[in-house]
């Protein structure tokens, strides 16, 4: 990581916190620093999360009447805390690699003065880049890095709006609970997962929690990311043949797994996995038919008509001009709302008011998109309000399965893959 000596630092605070005086007093703009994967591996589920951060600002900035109703920033005109002041997206590419996501980060802070910082998907890079803004004093929002050990580096300008690994690790353990109660094998458990920051840190809560609560965890296979030949683990998997496995993946491995177990015509009892490449559209257009019962979590259903759920997901199939929300898109617009939010209570632009508006947050669950019971953060940033559902993948679409209170259809089980 580059190194910022403290002189720098302290020059560069003092610099970005006059031209936020400035912007403030102006009473245009407020920039928002938005970091995607737009490029790589993971480039669809970024250019899909930059998507629904758009939308939402286009609520902000231009209103929508039903959405008025519910929550205060969608009445148009800018953030009315900031005397009507447009919020302004400044967008960049992360590449996927932590190297681009620090360089930008300290681009967006220090050349183009943002007032707040939104990213960026993948955890690892969401661990620089957060850093840099930590040394600048610059608030940042994750919606959806979900490594547990973001929010336990003492940081106190990091925030993050989405349930983390061991939450996710807990619904997974109570569904098998269940489904051995049911009469499922699930005697032995695999957690396939790639080697970055993200796929290390969610094995292990998962792994970690599983032991602790008597699931029988016999393989953990790790492989590297943007691999292009998995098939020694998958040949792994066969000899073994696990009943349950459990993926943890990015896109371009969430495809190449699938189709390797289907040429070696090996799969589960029950195929889990933990959303992200495996919940991404690009994935779900290409491999959906041929994953037929393959579980995943998700933070999103579309909701009762006339919920915020329902209206930010037909207003986001009218700017795709296709697809609706799913969890990765649904997680960004909604750490994207609390972002602005506590931008329109603090009333400036100033770095610490908007950090002392984050920490006051206290969102209701009839004010989320995402499937959360509401944010609000604790001492470390961390939303204690997540929650997620599983979802099953029927005919090449995701349902809601788990838990009951949330499920629109039953679970079927065994897995079919490529086989109904």
């Amino acid at each position: 990581m580059v190194e910022l000596s403290r002189r720098a630092v302290t020059i560069g605070a003092a610099s970005a916190a006059f031209a936020f005086a400035r912007n403030a007093a102006a009473e245009e703009v407020v920039k928002i620093g938005v970091l995607y994967p737009l490029s790589g591996n993971a480039a669809s589920a970024g250019n899909y999360a930059k998507m629904a951060v758009e939308l939402g600002a286009d609520i902000v900035n231009k209103g929508d009447p039903e959405l008025a109703k519910l929550m205060p920033v969608a009445k148009g005109g800018g953030l009315a805390g900031l005397k009507g002041a447009k919020v302004e997206l400044v967008v960049a590419d992360n590449q996927g690699t932590p190297a681009a996501g620090q360089n930008q980060t300290l681009r967006l802070i220090t050349q183009e003065k943002v007032v707040a910082m939104l990213g960026c998907y993948q955890s690892g890079i969401t661990q620089t880049a957060s850093a840099v803004a930590e040394k600048y004093g610059i608030p940042f929002l994750t919606p959806e890095s979900t490594a547990a050990d973001l929010t336990d580096r003492g940081f106190k300008w990091f925030f993050r709006t989405t349930p983390i690994a061991t939450n996710f690790a807990k619904a997974y353990s109570d569904f098998l609970e269940e489904q051995k109660a049911a009469g499922r094998k699930v005697g032995s458990i695999a957690i396939v997962y790639e080697n970055t920051e993200y796929g290390k840190s969610t094995s292990t809560a998962i792994a970690d929690l599983f032991v602790k609560e008597g699931r029988n965890v016999t393989m953990k296979v790790s492989y590297s990311a943007n691999s292009t030949d998995v098939q020694p683990q998958v040949l792994q998997l066969k000899e073994k043949n696990p009943d349950v496995v459990i993926f943890v993946s990015y896109t371009s491995d969430a495809i190449l797994y699938t189709k390797t177990m289907k040429s070696l015509n090996w799969k589960p009892e029950i195929m889990m996995a933990d959303a992200a490449g495996f919940n991404d559209p690009a994935y779900v257009k290409s491999m959906g038919p041929e994953a037929e019962g393959l579980i995943s979590r998700s933070a999103f259903a579309p909701g009762k008509p006339g919920s915020i759920a329902a209206i930010c997901d037909a207003l986001y199939r009218k700017k795709s001009g296709g697809g609706g929300l799913e969890d990765g898109s649904a997680r960004a617009l909604q750490g994207f709302l609390a972002l602005v939010d506590a931008l329109n209570r603090a009333g400036s632009t100033d770095p610490a008011k908007i950090q002392a508006a984050l920490k006051a947050t206290d969102m209701k669950a009839d004010q989320m998109v995402a499937g959360y019971n509401g944010v609000k953060f604790d001492d470390k940033g961390q939303n204690t309000l997540g929650s997620s559902l599983l979802i099953q993948m029927r005919n090449g679409e995701y349902v809601p399965v788990w838990p009951k209170v949330k499920a629109t259809a039953d679970v079927v089980l065994p897995y079919k893959g490529w086989t109904k």
